[in-house]
């Protein structure tokens, strides 16, 4: 069985983002589909359900299937992971954007929560206490001069630091106690959590300092009412060069004219669970570029919608030849 996947939900549209296009028109200008999810991801959608409708069934050995999934943007993987216990997926193809080369590896992410807890008092008086802030700016100072491996293929491990907040909050006269941080980590090919949070739980410099933390949890429910609850560590994955299924993938796509290359992702996909937490052999490619993911004026160029389309109907006949 070779499975199709490509997740249906979207990121939101910030208010007042200066868009030249209405971002849900769908509008078709200069040779591009235009608007939220054209790019990422439904655009390959489309290719992939018009690919696999056109091949001649007989002269297949094996089941194409293709999976519209939910949730990948707050939770990888957790929805494919449904439709792979239903189909006993062999092999998967993500459709994530690859400007229509080959993918035979992502990196993951996981998402780091950092607490510092100090001594509330009143601001007036604020060496009687001890500040959760102050001791969090000099975490964050530890964690972004961290040495962090890099990778050939997909660049460098990262934290993005994307919130913080204290408590209390507001903080009306008091020295806050808690101070929290949340902080997205790129992860590559072999990192485990607890790769992840070692070193800045041992770190040397932060020893002084009531500090605690964690990889996430997300609880997120679907428009079906089911709650998913998983941990957010999403690994990494990588197939050699040689693997067969990449070796056959980039064959197909060369013979039907897509000169494909092979490379990686450098965001997370759901071949964080399909790859690299359930081992299926994995790829990705479609149509788009990882750059106007998630950004304003996200656009899908028509030449490669349509290339994708005869992509994934070529990948289905050489991966499933009777």
């Amino acid at each position: 069985t070779l499975v199709f996947d490509a997740h249906t939900d979207t990121v939101g549209i910030s208010p007042g983002a200066p868009w030249e296009l209405d971002p849900f028109s769908g509008e078709v200008m200069a040779g591009a589909l235009h608007g939220r999810g054209s790019a990422d991801m439904k655009g390959a959608l489309a290719a992939m359900v018009h690919g696999v409708a056109k091949l001649d069934r007989s002269r297949l050995r094996g089941k194409a299937v293709v999976s519209a999934s939910v949730m990948e943007e707050v939770l990888e993987g957790v929805a494919l992971e449904k439709v792979i216990e239903q189909t006993g997926a062999d092999f998967v193809v993500i459709g994530e954007a690859t400007e229509l080369n080959l993918a035979r590896g992502g990196r993951g992410r996981a998402e780091v929560h950092l607490e510092t807890v100090g001594q509330p008092t009143h601001s007036s008086a604020p060496h009687l206490g001890r500040n959760a802030v102050l001791d969090m700016m000099r975490v964050i100072a530890a964690v972004e001069a961290l040495a962090l491996p890099s990778h050939p293929l997909m660049g460098p491990a990262l934290f993005g630091l994307t919130d913080i907040i204290s408590d209390p909050y507001p903080g009306h006269s008091v020295i806050p106690s808690i101070c929290r941080v949340t902080y997205d980590r790129r992860t590559l090919p072999g990192e485990s959590a607890e790769d992840v949070l070692a070193p800045i739980i041992g770190h040397p410099d932060l020893a002084d300092i009531q500090l605690h933390a964690s990889i996430g949890v997300g609880a997120y429910t679907s428009f079906t009412g089911q709650t998913f609850v998983k941990e957010k560590f999403f690994p990494a994955w990588i197939l050699p060069e040689e693997d067969p299924f990449v070796q056959t993938t980039l064959a197909a796509l060369h013979r039907v004219g897509v000169p494909a290359t092979s490379g990686a992702y450098r965001f997370c996909t759901n071949a964080a669970y399909s790859a690299g937490e359930a081992g299926i052999p994995t790829i990705g490619f479609g149509p788009g570029a990882e750059s106007d993911a998630h950004r304003i004026n996200e656009k899908l160029r028509l030449d490669e919608l349509i290339a994708a389309t005869k992509g994934y109907r070529a990948i289905t006949e050489a991966v499933l030849a009777g």
